[in-house]
């Protein structure tokens, strides 16, 4: 039976009444009392490390030593396992994305459950007709359901996890940050769908690190702070600077404060006519000392392509790189470290980091064969580098003997920072650089940034974050389809300038792609 908040005629989908959760040293969720009403997207905000992950994980029953009470629709619920908290109507969407790249989308959607003719056949006839209802209800019905998930968008993908977790039928469906990796436009498409779910009466938790999306999508907004709940309120009741300040537990100075960075005349990488056949096209740049250059431009447009050829990870067909005025063709990642360009990819979890290794190991990592006493290295004799560098970065706990997988995610893009500045490279190529991170990671992460650039070193910065662009850089290239197609200088730099740009309108477009 259905329950009602008091005061009100609202039915509760959700309630957690005095929740706590406790690590050895660590109590993560601190007697939470937390409430979502039928047909709301309730907003749950905080740092890293603030709570709100391990509150969610409890809700999905990965715990089963939590104390206090939760009611689902009124029914009071043990959530030990996650198959507990399935049947219970919970349905978890995940920022990294539980999808096998290779098999098709119906036997991702149906796996576990896929139909049968008898006992040893799978029926693929009613398999693709029931992946095709799923898709449906996400706005995919013109999707093949035979594809792999590897031939289609990263929406595309986003919406496919999001009906299979539909397809369970839950009552509540927790999206922790489901815009990540999607472009303004593909952002747009995914609040189509939260709408109509909406709409249907689905309890929508909505954990997103970017300001804009949760005064555009949701209804109300909790904020957790060590661990506890320090706010709840309408959204309309509250503004960014409110929000920020009851995040961080005070007022947070502008992110994007002018730089003393001195632009020079000196050009440390030059790019001509740069080719990948099928991603990128006679691209031409310069990027001189001090200097923060944006490749701005739509998902897909080639931006990280175009990073991964410059450090040798991936081939390219023509042109020319040089950088300090010498031709460089770098045969792999590791000529491009030693020659001093860096990249700080924006897959940390799978490419950036060794999440079982230590910070230290992380930290020291470009430069092991640097700090080598021939054949021996011992981390021990470069601790005071790590301090300094996880110091710089306000990594916390700042441990150096700790596995990176026991931090937070902001914590962990910190650690990946901090592995760049240790390399000591005089040309770094930010990708997504604070992609699901707090606000206070992000301002920390700007600031490094920026202290990096006002040393004389140059960055290339890639990033969805439009305001982060506008912030940051000194000056965009425009990349759309492969090609550069013009240049915004500092002061023309908005977001809509870019966005314009980026869909090839506007002043700065000089020239089409062809």
């Amino acid at each position: 039976m259905s329950q009602e908040p008091k005061g009100t005629g609202e039915v509760l989908a959700l309630e957690m009444r005095g929740v706590s959760k406790r690590f050895p040293g660590t109590l993560a969720v601190d007697r939470v009392d937390f409430r979502v009403k039928k047909g709301e997207v309730h907003a749950l905000m905080g740092e890293n490390g603030a709570g709100k992950s391990t509150l969610m994980k409890v809700l999905a029953g990965l715990f089963n030593d939590y104390t206090g009470e939760i009611f689902i629709e009124g029914e009071k619920k043990k959530l030990h396992t996650p198959i507990m908290a399935k049947e219970a109507g919970i349905g978890m969407v995940y920022q990294e994305l539980s999808l096998a790249r290779r098999i098709s989308i119906y036997e991702n959607l149906l796996v576990g459950r896929l139909p049968k003719k008898n006992a040893l056949f799978i029926d693929k006839k009613a398999a693709i007709a029931r992946a095709r209802e799923c898709l449906e209800r996400v706005g995919l019905g013109n999707l093949d359901p035979t594809i792999n998930i590897a031939d289609i968008s990263q929406c595309d993908a986003q919406l496919v996890e999001i009906a299979k977790v539909l397809d369970a039928q839950p009552r509540i469906l927790v999206m922790d940050e489901p815009t990540s990796s999607l472009s303004r436009e593909e952002v747009q498409r995914m609040f189509d769908i939260i709408r109509k779910l909406k709409e249907e009466g689905l309890a929508i938790i909505y954990i997103s690190h970017h300001m804009s999306e949760i005064f555009e999508i949701a209804d109300r907004v909790t904020v957790m702070r060590d661990g506890r709940k320090v706010g709840e309120c309408d959204v309309s009741e509250i503004n960014t600077e409110q929000l920020v300040e009851q995040m961080v537990g005070e007022p947070v100075k502008s992110f994007y404060a002018e730089s003393g960075s001195k632009i020079s005349d000196e050009v440390v990488l030059k790019v001509e006519d740069f080719t990948r056949w099928g991603f990128f096209h006679h691209v031409d740049f310069e990027l001189h000392k001090g200097e923060i250059l944006a490749i701005s431009g739509l998902a897909g447009a080639g931006r990280t392509e175009i990073a991964r050829a410059l450090i040798g990870v991936d081939a390219y067909d023509k042109g020319r790189v040089y950088l300090h005025g010498k031709e460089v063709k770098f045969k792999n990642f590791g000529e491009a470290i030693k020659a001093g360009v860096g990249y700080l990819t924006e897959d940390r979890k799978v490419v950036g980091l060794a999440l079982t290794q230590s910070v230290a190991d992380n930290v020291m990592s470009c430069v092991i064969d640097k700090y080598s006493k021939g054949i021996l290295y011992s981390n021990g004799w470069n601790n005071d580098l790590v301090d300094e560098k996880i110091n710089e970065m306000s990594v916390y706990p700042a441990d150096r003997n700790r596995r990176v997988n026991s931090f937070s995610g902001g914590n962990q893009q910190k650690v990946l920072m901090a592995k760049w500045l240790a390399a000591d490279v005089d040309v770094l190529i930010l990708d997504e650089p604070t992609r699901g991170v707090d606000v206070n990671a992000k301002q920390i992460i700007h600031n490094v940034v920026k202290k990096y650039v006002e040393q004389g070193n140059a960055v290339i910065l890639i990033s969805s974050d439009l305001p982060e662009v506008v912030g940051l850089c000194d000056r965009a290239v425009i990349l759309r389809e492969g090609h550069i197609i013009g240049e915004i200088p500092k002061e023309g730099i908005t977001e809509n300038s870019l966005l314009i740009a980026a869909n090839g309108k506007g002043e700065y477009v000089t020239c089409q792609n062809k």
